[in-house]
């Protein structure tokens, strides 16, 4: 796949990046294109990633206030238990920009830049490499859709493990509100808050439901490889980005297999946000004890009893609440992040061989 020729050309770059270049090896060019690839997305769909996690949290906060202390609050909750704050991406949006303005959409902006470069950095990088060495044995290379959904599960357990405390905080952040139990001043008071009041395990609140949910990159990316097949992306002599309608085949690729993919794994997104919001005033929801003795019980425990709970308290139909949001969010999210990816990578690729070529003769 050539680059698109909207780039600027080699001769164009820092002659200390071509350099660079010339000398990295090609898991540190899939690094840094995830990473560019990230950012971009990140910024693209911020607004849509606040109101999916307003829609998936005001079940919860509902339940927590409902057991308040505070009369207004519970009066307020049960107000908001027949009448629901939100509803649906514009209605959410609106009320979002009513209630904290414009830069209401931006909230967790930082937390989702830090979030989304590591992600996507460790993600592309240990997924290429892990698909071009799974590739390499005899035995799976007529299985490619088993060697790319084993190297999208690894290369999701590595980037998912080392960034979910970045997630956690950046859930806290979109989900706060004037009735929420947490009040922070921005990303590192966050951070200080959250350790100081509930410990350093608070970071990995949601682990397990986000590991559950590498069933989704399982999904989506083995998808995302054969509708590139099919749509000609990677064909010899016919992968020019800048022509034969390669760019909207990438972006057909990405999108197909986006909602495939989420039609399937969405509701553990749902249970990963509520284990996410749980705070030490949640944990007195079940529990007449005081929490800060420490015998208080967290509402919210393990993937199946928050499971339940939510069907029980809630119905199935919350399983799937902001669906329709979330959709409108990751499908041009993947696109953007996806081809993103391909061009930047492809891109530096080819300047890269340019700089060796030039180094030879």
């Amino acid at each position: 796949m050539n680059p698109s020729p909207t780039f600027p050309g080699v001769n164009h770059q820092p002659a200390a990046f071509r350099r660079w270049l010339a000398n990295a090896n090609v898991s540190t060019i899939y690094a840094v294109s995830g990473a560019m690839a990230g950012m971009i997305s990140g910024v693209a769909v911020c607004p849509f990633d606040v109101a999916k996690t307003k829609l998936q949290a005001q079940g919860g906060l509902i339940a927590l206030n409902l057991n308040s202390s505070n009369p207004t609050l519970a009066a307020e909750a049960r107000a908001a238990a027949h009448q629901p704050k939100y509803h649906g991406i514009v209605g959410t949006l609106k009320t979002i920009v009513a209630e904290d303005g414009p830069r209401g959409l931006y909230k967790g902006l930082v937390p989702i830049m830090l979030g989304y470069l590591p992600t996507w950095m460790v993600y592309f990088s240990a997924y290429e490499s892990t698909k071009n060495h799974l590739n390499r044995i005899e035995s799976l290379g007529q299985y490619a859709f088993v060697s790319h959904m084993l190297a999208a599960i690894t290369a999701g357990s590595l980037s998912t493990i080392s960034t979910n405390p970045i997630w956690v905080v950046k859930t806290r952040l979109m989900s706060q509100g004037p009735n929420t139990p947490w009040q922070y001043k921005g990303t590192l008071d966050a951070i200080r808050t959250m350790y100081r009041r509930e410990g350093i395990w608070v970071f990995y609140s949601g682990l397990g439901p986000a590991l559950l949910g590498l069933v989704h990159v399982a999904i989506q990316f083995p998808l995302y490889e054969r509708f590139k097949k099919i749509l000609e992306c990677d064909k010899p002599g016919n992968n020019d980005l800048g022509k034969n309608n390669m760019i909207p085949n990438l972006i057909m690729a990405s999108s197909l297999s986006k909602m495939c993919a989420s039609s399937i794994t969405y509701p553990h997104e749902v249970i990963r946000t509520r284990m996410q919001i749980q705070t030490v005033t949640t944990k007195t929801i079940s529990t007449n004890k005081n929490p800060e003795k420490g015998t208080a019980k967290l509402k919210y425990r393990g993937i199946y009893r928050t499971f339940k709970i939510l069907l029980r308290e809630e119905g199935w139909r919350i399983f799937y609440s902001g669906f329709g949001t979330n959709l409108i969010r990751t499908v041009p999210s993947s696109a953007i992040t996806l081809v993103s990816f391909e061009l930047v990578s492809e891109y530096m690729k080819d300047i890269q061989q340019k700089e060796r070529l030039e180094r030879i003769g």
